[in-house]
């Protein structure tokens, strides 16, 4: 083989709903690299076959998500696949997609707060996998009765936070019907070890009649009050000194004149 060329390091798996990329270092010069992917229950598979670049997308040779595997980055010549000779290769950590791959942000689709009701509607992540028919399967279609979501929602302005389960696509909380709330969707895979909580939604408020205390806060109150409370202090006290002045001038024009 070439003992001499180096092997890749630092080989890790990156692997958002079931979309998976490997990565490695480092950059080759004068050598390219070829990926194998090793399953333990299928033959291997050649990817990204003499590649210049450090990384290689493995998501379609990795359909079995239950099955786990590892990867052997092979260094080679542009010649090099062409002899008997095994080439000088690393192998990865061990990766079994079921497992380790983390969940993406759910989409948020509906809301509304009605009364002392707060209803969220959502959407599941797709996969880059499809169906026979050429649709492409949710993260519910692969995992089904182990995918889980939680709501996380708090009063707008506050930092009290609670949560709320669901397997189904749509929340239903008990709220107060005078208050605005804020909240955010994960999905949880509680059977999980590791990689349990996926990525969070985007955070989303509602809007329900915001008095103008909600708005600025009791303390923009008591401000205005107080300059309030100045403004009408200074002005009664001119009002004082402009009567003295005036009744002081009264008093000194009906003074009879000195003689000359």
């Amino acid at each position: 083989g070439n003992p001499e060329l180096p092997t890749a390091v630092n080989i890790t798996w990156s692997s958002i709903n079931f979309k998976t990329i490997l990565q490695w270092q480092p950059k080759p010069s004068g050598y390219f690299y070829t990926v194998e992917i090793h399953g333990q229950a299928s033959d291997s598979k050649k990817k990204c076959i003499l590649t210049a670049e450090t990384e290689c997308d493995v998501t379609d040779v990795l359909k079995n998500v239950r099955e786990t595997y590892t990867a052997h980055i092979l260094s080679v010549t542009s010649s090099g696949m062409d002899n008997f000779e095994e080439p000088p290769f690393a192998v990865s950590e061990k990766f079994t997609p079921y497992n380790q791959t983390v969940l993406g942000k759910p989409e948020i689709q509906n809301y509304t707060q009605k009364g002392s009701k707060l209803i969220v509607m959502f959407r599941d992540p797709l996969t880059p996998y499809t169906f026979p028919n050429g649709s492409f399967q949710s993260i519910r279609d692969i995992f089904q009765h182990d995918l889980e979501y939680k709501l996380y929602y708090w009063k707008d302005q506050s930092s009290g936070k609670k949560d709320a389960t669901t397997k189904s696509h749509t929340f239903e909380i008990s709220v107060d019907s005078t208050k605005n709330y804020c909240f955010y969707i994960q999905g949880i895979i509680p059977s999980r070890r590791e990689n349990r909580n996926g990525q969070e939604s985007v955070v989303l408020c509602t809007s329900v009649g915001r008095s103008i205390l909600d708005e600025y806060g009791a303390e923009v109150f008591i401000i205005i009050a107080v300059i309030a409370i100045a403004v009408i202090t200074l002005a009664i006290v001119l009002s004082v000194i402009l009567c003295k002045r005036k009744k002081a001038k009264a008093a000194r024009e009906k003074e009879p004149l000195n003689g000359v």
